[in-house]
């Protein structure tokens, strides 16, 4: 299961991603927020991140205007690997090498073609498991 989150600065783009998670058959579940109205992004990125943390889901998709407050936000909690990702393969290293939970994206940078073919790489793309990326994410951890 996915979890997704976004601003209202990425609702639109939110609603793309979802069609498509829909389209695959991809299960999802939508933390919010649900409207267009002003608000603030950490109030999501904590929900999804929880929601990871808690083994409800497996990995999750969140978005802002940029990407990087939502991201920010996540990546305090500890074993949340959140990754801003504007192209394909930034969301393939990050998966292999980082072994990240959580893609993050940018809707004022990215448009929704792009931003799909992103979401796909990061959901197909299996971490490495090579033994230097494991010690890396273990020193992240401490």
């Amino acid at each position: 299961m996915i979890a997704i989150g976004s601003d209202h600065g990425g609702f639109a783009l939110k609603q793309e991603v979802m069609a498509y998670l829909e389209d695959k058959g991809i299960e999802y579940k939508d933390y919010g927020t649900y409207t267009k109205d002003s608000c603030d992004y950490p109030v999501y990125a904590k929900k999804v991140a929880n929601a990871i943390l808690s083994g409800e889901c497996e990995k999750g998709i969140l978005i802002c205007g940029t990407g990087i407050g939502i991201s920010i936000t996540a990546n305090k909690f500890k074993g949340i690997r959140a990754a801003v990702c504007h192209d394909c393969f930034s969301a393939q290293a990050t998966r292999e090498h980082n072994d990240a939970n959580i893609l993050a994206m940018g809707a004022r940078v990215v448009g929704p073609g792009l931003a799909l073919k992103i979401v796909d790489t990061f959901l197909n793309t299996e971490f490495s498991n090579d033994e230097r990326h494991i010690n890396r994410i273990k020193q992240i951890e401490e």
